[in-house]
């Protein structure tokens, strides 16, 4: 049975290395009423990435933009 569950996150931060980038989110709080929903489902935490510049997922970040994040049981 596929479990899943999909949080709206605020990318705050991007640092730049040498080989890959670190990107830090947060939950969303406000700003629609969507994302009032999303932020009483999920008030807190955090999601730390580490993106490797060889990936085509490098480039994809902005800070201040939003993004879903959708997490799947692997079976």
């Amino acid at each position: 049975m596929g479990i899943s569950v999909r949080a709206k996150m605020l990318c705050i931060s991007i640092t730049h290395y040498v080989a890959n980038r670190h990107v830090s989110f947060l939950p969303v709080l406000s700003g629609s009423e969507e994302n009032k929903s999303f932020a009483k489902a999920t008030p807190g935490g955090k999601l730390e990435l580490y993106i490797d510049a060889s990936t085509s997922a490098y480039d994809v970040f902005e800070v201040g933009k939003e993004y879903y994040v959708d997490i799947t049981l692997a079976e």
